[in-house]
């Protein structure tokens, strides 16, 4: 199609994801019927990669105003709670999609390092952060892709013999470039994540760690006073560290881990569709998919440095949101709430917004 450019070179399967991202927006423009809406739907839901080229391809989509008929891509996930009042429900039910859509960032330009001489295996440390609401891509030694998120900083450690990042702050994504002689480790908490060639995310957030593998599996265990075993050794394949004490975590997968401790839980299933949003930030996005309005300002606010709080009113509590918003527009998120949701702000300081509901207009 005249109106899609390709960003970067891709394999063929990438071409071939590219090109039925295009002639479903092309769809999308005329109109779909009920069986294309259902057959894209179960496109979508096969791998959260197909919904991030969908959004890639509609970044450079001409008419801007067809990308409203997107915004039924992103269906809220069920949440328990009362029924919402109609005149709330209505609302909450999206939240400018279309909107949010024209927000979308440039594609990313990874930055590279490499050793003087790359003959000599030495040990080498390097260090890498973001401030708040920065994001930054990396390419290391071994080709290895690292996306940082958010005020996040990492450790990069690599040796002849060992490959070790640790993140002690945020959150990355990670693929892993294969090579079973020299496995990867992440290191978070005390938590030992490791993989050959794979690719998965890390967040180190408040109250634990999440890990979602996004392709290939790893392993996860408590992290040993002694040195970092290499997968490889032992007399399986998979190496002396797939102990009894190591769990496997496979694509489509999440697990999450406390800081100090045994690994008490087992991974489970994640939708694509969630997954896609869950790490639409490296887009320079977020998808909220029915998440509380509190739940929601969180996630914002590790953004930007300004604190949300909400007003005691039990209306805040029961809002939910669905879509997509720019990270660190704040601006632009105020506008919204105000418009959709009714919900007015005061700044309590520099750094700190109340939301309340907005007084309701009297007609003279």
């Amino acid at each position: 199609m005249s109106n899609v450019h390709h960003i970067n070179e891709r394999n063929t399967s990438d071409d071939a994801r590219l090109d039925k991202a295009s002639e479903w927006l092309a769809k999308l423009d005329r109109g779909l019927s009920k069986l294309e809406e259902q057959a894209l739907k179960q496109w979508l839901s096969q791998s959260y990669k197909n919904v991030e080229v969908l959004l890639e391809v509609a970044q450079l989509w001409d008419k801007m105003d067809d990308l409203s008929r997107l915004s039924d891509l992103f269906p809220q996930t069920p949440v328990k709670q009362k029924r919402l009042p109609v005149w709330l429900g209505a609302t909450a039910a999206s939240i400018l999609l279309a909107v949010a859509l024209s927000f979308f960032q440039e594609a990313f330009n990874f930055s590279f390092f490499y050793p003087v001489n790359q003959s000599a295996v030495v040990a080498k440390q390097l260090n890498f952060q973001t401030d708040v609401g920065e994001s930054k891509d990396i390419l290391l030694s071994d080709k290895s892709k690292i996306t940082l998120n958010t005020n996040s900083f990492v450790q990069v450690r690599y040796t002849q013999h060992t490959r070790v990042i640790n993140l002690l702050r945020g959150e990355i994504h990670i693929d892993v470039a294969h090579d079973k002689m020299r496995p990867l480790s992440v290191i978070a908490g005390d938590k030992v994540i490791q993989a050959v060639g794979t690719a998965f995310n890390v967040e180190v957030g408040q109250k634990q760690i999440e890990l979602i593998v996004t392709d290939g599996k790893v392993l996860v265990a408590e992290q040993s006073t002694k040195p970092l075993p290499n997968l490889s050794q032992g007399t399986n394949k998979q190496g002396q560290y797939l102990s009894n004490s190591s769990t496997s975590v496979s694509k489509g997968e999440k697990l999450d881990l406390s800081f100090k401790g045994k690994i008490a839980k087992a991974a489970e299933k994640v939708d694509p569709m969630d997954v896609a949003a869950r790490l639409s930030w490296r887009k320079g996005s977020l998808i909220f998919r029915g998440e509380s309005l509190a739940e929601a300002m969180a996630e914002i606010s590790r953004y930007t440095n300004i604190d949300f709080e909400l007003s005691e009113d039990d209306r805040l509590k029961k809002v939910q949101v669905a879509g997509m918003f720019k990270t660190g527009d704040i601006k632009g998120l105020l506008e919204v709430l105000n418009n959709n949701f009714n919900i007015d702000y005061e700044r309590v300081s520099p750094d700190k917004i109340r939301l309340k509901y907005a007084a309701p207009h009297v007609s003279i």
